[in-house]
């Protein structure tokens, strides 16, 4: 390679200096904080007010990753007052925080593909590298410019990276389960190519696809056949009839775990069924736990009575999806991006996961009047405290609960 096309040496910057992450704390506390959710938390997560209690599930709301990625964000900004920072499409799947870096001159870059936009990119430019991570190309490039980065790339997601890239360094072809089409998956992808570019990987996602696989595992079929329907979902050159010999299955981080358990199962039992034994079946647990946790804390809370459920986040946020998916199992549940989806007591605008449209829902809350109401409320790992606090105050209002009462009981 000449000196003319070699990358530029990555250009990696440490924003989290204690003078910056002073102001940054600040700053977030400010946007993000809820004193009235601190005091649900401090109560056990249950509020009662005359004939209506709220009830929320006892882990919700940001993880770690998250905070860590929008501080990240924050310090940039600030360590960067006059520079251009620009963001690989969107820092968490969460509508008000992304409105938040825009509003402090974050300029969203696309993700889906490398358009002009990063071939303008240049020296003084600065770059975030997303939660979900990004494709090795896009970072490729990014380094190609010469730009600063500030990679907020969730742990979580890297450990998935380390285990598909050992999977490539052994011929073991990686089988994730994941959206073909998210984020976190395309940067995962990208890397269970190896570091040769001569790994391989298939992206399944649901139970139906994993049932098509194990029967070409077990019986053979048509390539041709299996390639058209994993359009988009393979790796380049992917050969059915040899790259399913080994399979180590990862995820996406955020998918629900009892599934990816059964795809686990399906998949071994297809090999053993195969081959004997399962030897050429390898298998890694690369669900997030902040995940888990809130799956698990929306489980125990369904264990209480409660009227319908309440989950509060972006309609693109994964994680948050899932919480839907359980909740639907149980109880009428609707699925909101923030308080001003509670229209009125007949009326609630909520995501349909599975039409993939926002709708309405007639006498959500007005059903419960005479009765009184139990109303649950979750929320996924990328959805900011303001916005569940907003949301109890909004439910409380239209039972004719004031904020003052609220903040006095």
């Amino acid at each position: 390679m000449s000196e003319a096309t070699r990358p530029a040496k990555r250009k990696r910057v440490n924003v989290r200096r204690p003078d910056v992450m002073t102001l940054v704390q600040e700053e977030v506390e400010k946007h993000y904080h809820s004193p009235i959710v601190e005091k649900l938390r401090e109560r056990g997560g249950s509020l009662t007010i005359g004939k209506t209690t709220i009830r929320l599930a006892e882990q919700f709301g940001f993880c770690y990753g998250v905070e860590r990625a929008i501080d990240l964000a924050y310090a940039s900004r600030r360590v960067f007052p006059d520079q251009r920072i620009f963001l690989i499409g969107e820092i968490i799947h969460n509508p008000e925080v992304n409105r938040q870096l825009t509003d402090m001159n974050i300029i969203s870059l696309p993700w889906k593909d490398l358009t002009k936009e990063y071939d303008d990119l240049i020296e003084e430019d600065v770059v975030i590298v997303p939660a979900f991570g990004a494709p090795t190309s896009f970072t490729e490039k990014i380094e190609q410019q010469g730009c600063h980065i500030i990679d907020t790339t969730c742990g979580d997601v890297m450990k998935v990276w380390r285990r598909v890239r050992t999977y490539a360094k052994t011929g073991v072809t990686s089988f994730i389960h994941g959206k073909r089409g998210h984020e976190e998956t395309r940067a995962t992808a990208s890397r269970a190519t190896g570091n040769d570019g001569k790994g391989h990987y298939l992206i399944v996602l649901t139970l139906e696809e994993t049932e098509y696989v194990c029967n070409f595992i077990r019986n053979g079929g048509d390539s041709s056949e299996f390639l058209s329907k994993f359009d988009k979902a393979v790796s380049e050159d992917f050969d059915p009839t040899v790259h399913l010999r080994e399979i180590g299955v990862a995820n996406q981080t955020t998918m629900l775990k009892s599934e990816t358990e059964e795809i686990q199962r399906r998949i071994r039992q297809a090999i053993t069924d195969r081959d004997g034994s399962s030897e050429n079946f390898q298998m890694f647990d690369t669900i997030c736990g902040a995940t888990q946790e809130r799956q698990d804390a929306l489980f125990d809370m369904l264990n209480k009575p409660m009227d319908l459920l309440l989950v509060v986040g972006g309609y693109n946020s994964s994680n948050t999806t899932h919480l839907v998916e359980i909740g639907n199992e149980n109880l009428p549940t609707y699925f909101i991006r923030e308080a001003s989806c509670l229209e009125s007591l007949e009326t609630v605008v909520h995501f349909d996961i599975e039409k993939g449209v926002e709708t309405s829902a007639p006498n959500v809350l007005l059903g419960f009047d005479n009765e009184g109401a139990t109303i649950g409320i979750t929320a996924g790992a990328s959805c900011p405290a303001n916005l569940i606090e907003e949301t109890i105050v909004r439910v409380l209002a239209l039972r004719g609960i004031s904020r003052e009462t609220i903040e006095k009981t």
